[in-house]
């Protein structure tokens, strides 16, 4: 299994994205920039905007590094990528929110959570969906490696879109379009569900 995903970091280059040790001092000032949506400390309060607490530090640097060069739109934080526009400042970033406890989230609506779980731990076989456990892990909390981000407690309103975004393919920056194929094929009450259920994960 270890060799299957080192072979697959590889064919994708995604070990790109591992960086030398970074500054949290440095990321934690240029960060200050970010408190406004995501929080001092990356828990976001408003729903729209994604918890930064306790993410991957590669997963936040390329994603900074897509929205700067346009593989991933985004207009409300294309200034702030340019802000922190070098592979050291994404980096220094990235390490700080990484190293920030991530509070926990909003329990999984209970009309929501059997269907979520379902999703999540199982995928649907039926419709050929993979469970997310295979990739962002059985709590949500990702794989730093392979660059697949920390999902436990993020916002459900955040989630949705984001996984909408894959659907129509307004956001194409996943790896060999994986979430692509994924979102796809889920309608708006699975969509809907899996987010919740993420929510409420620890």
């Amino acid at each position: 299994m270890n060799k299957l995903l080192i072979s697959l970091l590889v064919s994708l280059g995604l070990s790109g994205f591992a960086h030398a040790e970074a500054d949290v001092a440095a990321g934690q000032a240029k960060a200050a920039a970010c408190a406004a949506c995501h929080g001092v400390d990356g828990n976001s309060l408003a729903p729209t905007f994604p918890k930064l607490a306790g993410q991957s530090a590669s997963y936040i640097a390329k994603q900074l590094k897509d929205i700067k060069n346009g593989v991933r739109p985004s207009p409300v934080m294309l200034a702030f990528a340019n802000i922190v526009g070098t592979d050291e400042d994404r980096a220094n970033v990235g390490a700080f929110f990484a190293s920030q406890a991530l509070k926990p989230g909003a329990p999984a609506d209970p009309a929501l959570a059997e269907e979520g779980e379902r999703i999540f731990t199982s995928g649907l076989a039926d419709k050929g969906v993979a469970a997310c456990v295979a990739c962002h892990g059985v709590n949500g909390e990702g794989n730093d490696l392979a660059v697949f981000p920390q999902l436990q407690g993020q916002h459900a309103a955040y989630t949705e879109t984001q996984l909408k975004a894959f659907r129509d393919g307004t956001r194409a920056n996943d790896p060999s379009g994986m979430m692509r194929d994924i979102a796809a094929k889920l309608n708006d009450a699975e969509i809907k569900a899996v987010a919740s259920y993420i929510q409420g994960l620890k």
